[in-house]
C-alpha cells in the first residue's frame, strides 16, 4: 500500500463516517450472504474516481473488476465494473461509492472538454473548490488532462492585488518575498494592466499572471515579454469558460487558468444494479 491508498482510506473513512452515522439501519434486515453487482453508465465522458473506489476494499467485505481505469472515455450503457461480496458491505457503500464515481466523472469530463478546444496552451484548474475536496477535486481535473495549478498557498507564492495592496510597489513586495520563501519556490504574480505585467517582469517574477485582461493588453504583455524577459511564464485568467476559450490559444500565453473546470461541473449519472 503507497502513501496515496492511506491518504484516500482516511478520506473514505470520513465519507463513510458521514452517510453510515450510528450504523446503517438496513444491516439488520439484510440476509448475510455474498452478493454480485454492475454499476452502469447512465452518461458519457471521462471515468475518474476508480482510483479511490478500488480502496473501499480496505474497509468492506467487497472486491472490485474494473472495465475502465481513470480518464478513459465512456459511453451511455457500459458496464464500469463489477463488484462482489457482503450484501451489507455493498449495500452500506453504495450511496458513497456511487457520489464519489459522479462527482470526479463529472468534472473529468468537463475537464476533458476544455482540452479538446485547444490544442497549444496548457490547461490549469484553481483553488475554487469545495471545503476539503481540494485533492479529490483536483485529481478528477487531472483524469480529465488539465494540469493542476497550485494546490494550497504552500507550493507557490501568488501576490494577489490584496496582498500588494500591502506593499508601497510589485518590486518591495517580490525583494520581500525572495528573502523569505524557500529558494525552490516561484513567485507569481497577478497583473490587471500592461504597466503591473512589466514591472513584475521586470522584478524577477517567474509567473505573471494576466488577470481579466482584454485580449489587445495581453498582447501587448505578450510582446514586452517575448523581447525583454522570454523566461518568464505568463497565464491568462479570468471569467475563462468553455465559450471563450479558443479565443486565448492565439494570444501567446502559455497557459490559461479557469475555476470553471472545476465548480462548473455537474454529476455525471451511474446505477448500480443487483445480479440476480
Amino acid at each position: 500500500m503507497n502513501l496515496m491508498n492511506f491518504q484516500i482510506i482516511d478520506f473514505l473513512k470520513e465519507v463513510l463516517k458521514e452517510d453510515i452515522g450510528r450504523g446503517d439501519l438496513a444491516r439488520d434486515i439484510i440476509p448475510n450472504k455474498i452478493i454480485n453487482a454492475r454499476v452502469i453508465a447512465k452518461s458519457e465522458g471521462v471515468i475518474a474516481g476508480i482510483e479511490y473506489i478500488k480502496n473501499f476494499s480496505y474497509l468492506a467485505d467487497v472486491k472490485f473488476d474494473f472495465n475502465f481505469d481513470d480518464g478513459d472515455l465512456y459511453k451511455n450503457g457500459d458496464v464500469i465494473f463489477i463488484l462482489s461480496g457482503n450484501a451489507k458491505d455493498i449495500l452500506s457503500i453504495e450511496r458513497s461509492l456511487l457520489n464519489i464515481l459522479q462527482h470526479a466523472s463529472g468534472i473529468a469530463s468537463n475537464a476533458y472538454e476544455f482540452t479538446k478546444r485547444v490544442k497549444k496552451l496548457k490547461i490549469l484548474d484553481t483553488r475554487k473548490t469545495r471545503p476539503l475536496l481540494r485533492n479529490f477535486e483536483k485529481y478528477a481535473s487531472k483524469c480529465g488532462g488539465v494540469t493542476n495549478h497550485r494546490l494550497g498557498l504552500d507550493d507557490c507564492l501568488m501576490l494577489k492585488d490584496t496582498h500588494l495592496a500591502t506593499f508601497k510597489s510589485i518590486k518591495e513586495a517580490i525583494e520581500i518575498s525572495r528573502a523569505n520563501i524557500p529558494f525552490t519556490t516561484k513567485i507569481e504574480v497577478e497583473a490587471e494592466t500592461l504597466t503591473q505585467a512589466k514591472e513584475a517582469m521586470e522584478a524577477g517574477a517567474d509567473i505573471v499572471m494576466c488577470d481579466n485582461m482584454d485580449f489587445g493588453t495581453i498582447k501587448k504583455v505578450v510582446e514586452f515579454r517575448n523581447k525583454n524577459y522570454p523566461k518568464t511564464l505568463l497565464e491568462a485568467s479570468g471569467n475563462i469558460t468553455l465559450e471563450n476559450l479558443k479565443n486565448y490559444e492565439d494570444l501567446g500565453v502559455d497557459a490559461i487558468s479557469s475555476g470553471a473546470i472545476i465548480h462548473q461541473a455537474t454529476f455525471k449519472d451511474f446505477s448500480m444494479k443487483i445480479k440476480g
